[in-house]
């Protein structure tokens, strides 16, 4: 840990018409690594804040001639983020809020003693240092912690490491360290590894056994909604393509409004809207769905609009089978006009026992993402992504649309269908032109790929997916992968390298959050 003589010394600029009786704490900052210069008044302060250089300030709030306030007004003027430090013999509520509503950054209360002073002073200087050097240090022990849980680790246990591993993506993404996030990257991507393994030979008995392992996009109305119903008015917000990250990101700005109650659930596969979002809806697997709309699949259809034109018959069909008779509201939201409709509309819709409605805009971002070069160029990675989705839902109909929930007595529940990934590897797919198009599933006729890549659904039953014929099979990418054709496959392989895709197995599209949401009022 970088000490203060290895340091370049802080400078401070010290602020008092008393100063000469505080020479002892000079002193003292001085072998702490602060030199300070002093001034006895407002006007010389602000002199000396206009030539030279300083890390702080420490400013009396008392003085002769002009006081602190006003000489916080001039050297804010001068330099608007130099830190200042109030050094005051009151605490008067509104002396302190006039301070801060000019941008004080702290302040102490005398008499003050020089460890004070220190304290404040590694407060606003040293503090990112000091929590960046213990971020390392603990995230290298969380590293060993993981690594062992992840080669046991059941279900419940791969939603703890996965909420872990998306809270430490967020700080270590805050701090420029390339090392720990290089290290970080290794680390989930061998847990994605493990993962996908997991899912491969688990998956088909959560199929055969349901409720035996964890809550899947079948379950999450019966488990998250329905208990809901009835005592109030219950809304029911599913934001396509969110991944818990995004969620985690976007959090703080609802926490001021609602309380939170995060939990996850996994999504059924494959990871795409056509399947995970009418199981959602459905309160069963595809496969169920296909049989009830038989005509709703066709072999090599990826349309999401066509493929999920039910949702509304299948929401009412599934509250039906669980005793909900309450009416209910369905509201598909594509773009910015459907949400300022949605805002002006939602008022009317008080009678309704439950409102439901579906956010695209994260799934258009995705998608048009890939064919973008200002949004690839604005969006390179993971963190640039969720920062672009922090700042459309700060500026959303969906969000305030939430605000105006947050002034009701209501209940909201918020969740996705599925998440994304960022393919970085291609891998071959082998099949005929009647398969379907999707970059991390595809459906069709003798479908192969490598096993190491991918995973091959021989069965599609037994995965709880449509049998469109009788020699349909399935081919899920894992991990990064994503499909391209053996022609032209370095071609398309360079085209679709970091793109965000959907519809395989991977911790970021499985795992997703399920949050309950009650307003504080």
């Amino acid at each position: 840990m970088e000490t203060a003589n290895q340091r370049p010394r802080r400078q401070i600029l010290w602020v008092d018409d008393e100063i000469d009786l505080l020479r002892s704490h000079i002193i003292f900052l001085a072998d702490r690594g602060y030199d300070v210069t002093p001034a006895t008044n407002g006007e010389d302060a602000v002199a000396l804040a206009s030539e030279r250089s300083f890390d702080i300030v420490l400013l009396d709030e008392m003085m002769a001639g002009q006081d602190g306030l006003t000489t916080l007004d001039e050297i804010k003027s001068i330099h608007p983020t130099l830190p200042v430090v109030m050094v005051t013999k009151s605490e008067e509520e509104e002396l302190m809020n006039e301070a801060i509503g000019k941008r004080i950054d702290d302040y102490l209360v005398k008499p003050v003693n020089p460890s004070q002073i220190v304290l404040a002073c590694k407060r606003l200087l040293d503090a990112r240092q000091i929590r960046e050097q213990k971020l390392v240090r603990d995230y290298v022990s969380e590293f060993s912690s993981l690594h062992t849980q992840i080669s046991t680790a059941g279900w419940s246990e791969w939603m703890d490491i996965f909420g872990r591993l998306a809270a430490w993506d967020l700080e270590i993404h805050s701090y420029n360290d390339p090392s720990l996030s290089e290290m970080h990257h290794s680390q989930w991507r061998h847990c994605n590894q493990v993962f996908a393994r997991y899912v491969e030979e688990n998956y088909a008995g959560w199929v055969a056994v349901p409720r035996t392992g964890p809550i899947t996009s079948a379950e999450v109305v019966r488990q998250f909604v329905v208990p809901h119903i009835g005592a109030r008015p219950v809304y029911f917000i599913v934001i396509d393509c969110m991944r818990l990250d995004q969620w985690l990101a976007i959090e703080p700005l609802i926490a001021e409004y609602f309380a939170v109650r995060r939990e996850h659930y996994y999504a059924t596969l494959p990871t795409a809207t056509p399947f995970s979002r009418n199981a959602l809806f459905a309160g069963m697997f595809p496969a169920g769905v296909a049989r009830r709309f038989p005509d709703l699949w066709t072999p090599g259809n990826d349309e999401d609009q066509s493929l999920n034109r039910f949702e509304n018959q299948l929401l009412v069909e599934n509250l039906a089978r669980v005793g909900v008779k309450q009416p209910i509201h369905y509201q598909k939201v594509l773009d910015a006009s459907d949400g300022r409709a949605v805002l002006k509309k939602i008022g009317t819709w008080k009678n309704a026992g439950l409102v439901a409605l579906v956010f695209n805009f994260v799934d258009h971002l995705s998608h048009g993402r890939s064919e973008s070069e200002i949004l690839q160029e604005i969006t390179p990675d993971e963190a640039s992504f969720r920062s672009l989705t922090v700042s459309w839902f700060s500026r959303s109909a969906l969000f305030e649309i939430l605000k105006w929930i947050s002034r009701t007595d209501s209940t909201v529940i918020v969740t996705t269908d599925h998440g994304s990934v960022l393919g970085t590897r291609a891998t071959i797919a082998r099949g005929n032109r009647e398969t379907s198009t999707n970059l991390r599933y595809k459906s069709g006729t003798n479908l192969q790929c490598d096993p190491k890549e991918a995973l091959l659904v021989r069965d599609p039953l037994t995965f709880g997916l449509p049998r469109f014929t009788p020699s349909t099979n399935f081919i899920i990418a894992k991990e990064d992968f994503y499909f391209v054709y053996p022609t032209r496959a370095n071609e398309f392989g360079r085209h679709y390298r970091n793109s965000f895709q959907h519809g395989g197995i991977s911790l970021e599209e499985m795992i997703l959050p399920v949050v309950t949401l009650t307003p504080r009022r």
